[in-house]
């Protein structure tokens, strides 16, 4: 790699760069509006939703039902113009049922030949509804896709088209006959959102608007290539060393053994985030900085990205479950303790 392509990647100074981001930042703004005509409030929810589509990565919803997890998805790819799938997953699916799978064929002459028929997944935005309700094998399914964008059936390999996003739901409240994801696949989810109940005034307008007629007719700001585009540009936004180290000191003082883990981090954590949360952490706060008309990353960007980054990656034990200790508070502790470098910005 030649110098002068090492600078554009570092310092993102090309007109092209700065002409790229704008339209993303606009871009950002469109999409929100368009949101709007379907889905109220949960501005930062959506703000979520759209940094994980700008950085290319995957993300876990999880909330109580009837709080809109699938319209928003939905209206997403519909604004995006994207082709959309959702997966209902019950204790009785199967990986070819997501994967798609090889059939028999019978041509005009009687000839009959193998022909693979794609499953659910070959789509641009795939919404993978209460995960936790299928076994392990067929999880194991979506996540490999999710992490290759390919899948393998019969020693043949199919690529998956891009830009390509899994957005997985959980319901929290009903946990008997399901499958929790193990940690380590947890830990493929770039954010853990969390949805709640509206506001009283939001709730309203939510009611009032889907008991009424409604007909929305969305214009598509951004397109399949843009987010790719977008995504590129994601990786070229320049970071200082000091916030890259604030980021992966949060990290690494999120486990229980690190030198100088907070003791309520000793006392409650079984283990903490991995690696992959210091590299989400720091894209996030890369596309923050980009829809936010900002060329640089803050340590204001890392603080706000830390709880959907993290709280699915830092493991309680026994003790914090049995005292109410929650990932989110011990995440708020870390924010608390853990110093910003002296050379700060």
């Amino acid at each position: 790699m030649s110098t002068t392509t090492q600078e554009k990647i570092v310092t993102m100074d090309s007109p092209e760069d700065i002409a790229l981001a704008d339209r993303m930042n606009a871009g950002r703004k469109k999409i929100e509006a368009e949101l709007a005509k379907l889905i109220v409030g949960q501005q930062e929810i959506i703000n979520q939703v759209l940094l994980t589509l700008f950085v290319g990565g995957n993300s876990l919803i999880v909330g109580v039902p009837g709080l809109a997890k699938t319209l928003l998805v939905r209206t997403l790819a519909q604004v995006l113009d994207l082709k959309f799938n959702r997966i209902q997953f019950t204790p009785d699916l199967m990986p070819s049922d997501i994967t798609g799978t090889d059939i028999i064929n019978e041509d005009a002459s009687g000839r009959r030949q193998m022909t693979f028929a794609p499953g659910p997944i070959f789509a641009n935005i795939v919404l993978a509804d209460e995960i936790n309700r299928t076994p392990p094998k067929t999880q194991a399914a979506l996540l490999e896709a999710m992490q290759e964008h390919r899948v393998t059936i019969q020693g043949r390999t199919y690529v998956l088209e891009e830009p390509f996003f899994v957005f997985a739901t959980q319901n929290p409240i009903e946990l008997e006959g399901t499958y929790p994801l193990p940690e380590a696949q947890l830990d493929r989810f770039m954010f853990h959102i969390v949805i709640e109940h509206p506001p009283e005034d939001e709730e309203f307008d939510v009611v009032r608007t889907t008991t009424a007629v409604l007909d929305p007719q969305f214009q598509r700001p951004v397109t399949g290539p843009d987010l790719i585009a977008f995504q590129r540009l994601v990786r070229r936004v320049p970071v200082a060393e000091p916030v890259m180290r604030y980021a992966l000191r949060l990290v690494r003082t999120s486990r229980p053994k690190a030198e100088g883990a907070p003791e309520l981090i000793k006392k409650y954590v079984a283990f903490g985030a991995s690696v992959r949360a210091a590299q989400y952490l720091i894209l996030g706060a890369k596309a923050k900085a980009l829809t936010d008309g900002r060329y640089h990353v803050s340590f204001e960007d890392i603080k706000a990205l830390a709880h959907p980054v993290m709280r699915h990656r830092v493991l309680t034990n026994f003790r914090a479950e049995s005292e109410g200790v929650s990932s989110d508070a011990l995440i708020d502790e870390l924010l608390k303790t853990v110093p910003l470098p002296k050379s700060g910005m």
